[in-house]
């Protein structure tokens, strides 16, 4: 069994300051069971995309780029979801530019250090979850 240990981005204030900047710092990733989507959703993406998918979570000020609306992924793809594309995201085939280096997006070592077949579980697992918050 392979011991995964990553980190997850969290959002610190600098304390005391008058209109502090936000900065992400890196501590331990929480341990999530590939069958379950929205707690890998919540550990890995929330951070960012807010647990409703809608790019509003608490580091979302700290990025050069906003987060993408990840409820909306269909409807900028004229109404299809592009699962495909999805998952080639999800496991860093293609980079997002948001995310900045594979180093940044909490996927970038997790999924690396994961054998195949595990990997492609989380994989279709995120994908399956993204197209379910679809909203027409």
């Amino acid at each position: 069994m392979t011991r995964i240990v990553y980190v997850i981005v969290a959002l610190v204030f600098a304390s005391g300051a008058a209109n502090a900047q936000p900065k992400i710092e890196k501590g331990p990733i929480k341990a999530t069971p590939a069958s379950d989507a929205q707690k890998m959703f919540d550990s890995y993406c929330a951070v960012c995309h807010g647990t409703d998918g809608k790019g509003n979570g608490p580091a979302a000020a700290s990025l050069k780029k906003a987060p993408a609306d990840l409820t909306k992924i269909a409807e900028r793809n004229a109404g299809a979801f592009p699962a495909v594309h999805v998952k080639r995201y999800i496991e860093g085939a293609d980079e997002v530019p948001a995310h900045g280096s594979r180093d940044m997006p909490i996927w970038g070592d997790l999924f690396s250090a994961l054998d195949r077949n595990s990997k492609e579980i989380r994989i279709q697992a995120l994908s399956d979850y993204l197209k379910g918050i679809q909203t027409k």
